[in-house]
């Protein structure tokens, strides 16, 4: 495997730019440290509730988290989950609860990281995406996996512990490959999965299996969806992606064969595309691209040489 150079567009990757904050793992299980972080005046947090938090804009036109110095927040203790620090000794949390609080303003409003991760700056996406991926964890790893137990939350959110046989239980991260593959013609392979509306097209992708390794899972994956066999595989760059916990390893790939076979099972339609053909069925409304968040947007850039268009869908 090598590794892919992009010199045909410098834009970077959502998720992936330097946020700023050290995550400072060894807090974590520094109760005393901790307890202080939170009572300090400078400490800033925010709530996450089902994948969402609250964002507002500034009068300078910026997307914000809205945070909250922590002697205002809403009480939860046992869900509370420090993100880490900044360069000039911030501490950052997140509080989990089952509904986002209400603001007085009325200016803030409610979002998801599909549209906050392309609005915040680096820090705040940074924080969001620690956050939404932390609350989806704890909320569906209670139990213990080995003697079913309920579990107790402990490092500041990153381990939940089983008392009853002392299983300690991290959060889980699913790797999954993503990948361009382009022929000898330098055409691109995009594919409609089955529940995705008419015209949305993007890159093939599928979870790594046990015992596999990453460039066997991109070539098993493409020739399982579209039954298009790949050779060179070319790893590009990785991208956290918490719907619900999954790490994407993207990659450009070279088709060593073009008739496509589609599995039908989770691929509806595939199809090959030159550069002037996708760029036609853009213009025209016959494809549409993939959220500009997704790292599948910048595969696609990547090959086409020129941003995609803004287009949106539901």
């Amino acid at each position: 495997m090598t590794t892919w150079t992009d010199h045909t567009a410098d834009r970077p990757i959502s998720l992936t730019a330097p946020s700023g904050i050290d995550r400072a793992a060894h807090h974590r299980l520094d109760e005393a440290w901790l307890a202080a972080a939170w009572s300090h005046p400078d400490t800033r947090c925010f709530v996450v509730s089902g994948g969402q938090v609250l964002i507002d804009e500034t009068s300078d036109g910026r997307t914000e988290l809205v945070m909250t110095p922590s002697f205002e927040a809403p009480l939860t203790e046992a869900h509370r989950y420090f993100l880490g620090t900044d360069e000039d000794g911030v501490s950052y949390f997140a509080l989990q609860k089952d509904a986002l609080p209400g603001r007085i303003d009325q200016s803030a409003r409610p979002a998801g990281l599909r549209e906050a991760g392309l609005l915040l700056s680096p820090r705040d996406a940074g924080l969001m995406v620690h956050a939404v991926g932390l609350e989806n964890w704890q909320r569906t790893h209670r139990f213990c996996s080995r003697c079913g137990e309920r579990t107790v939350i402990a490092a500041a959110g990153h381990i939940r512990r089983c008392p009853a046989c002392g299983a300690e239980h991290y959060p889980r991260t699913d790797p999954a490959v993503i990948m361009a593959v382009t022929d000898e013609d330098d055409r691109i392979l995009l594919g409609r999965q089955v529940h995705w509306p008419e015209g949305r097209f993007s890159t093939l992708a599928g979870f790594v299996e046990p015992g596999e390794s990453i460039e066997q899972a991109v070539r098993r994956e493409v020739f399982e969806e579209a039954g298009v066999a790949v050779g060179p595989v070319e790893y590009v760059a990785s991208q956290p992606w918490p719907f619900p916990s999954s790490l994407m390893l993207g990659f450009m790939a070279r088709a060593t064969s073009t008739e496509i076979n589609v599995d039908g099972d989770e691929i509806h339609e595939a199809r090959w595309f030159s550069r002037d053909e996708l760029g036609a069925a853009f213009d025209s409304g016959e494809v549409l691209p993939p959220y500009g968040i997704s790292i599948a947007a910048r595969l696609i850039e990547m090959w086409y040489g020129k941003p995609l268009p803004t287009r949106s869908f539901v």
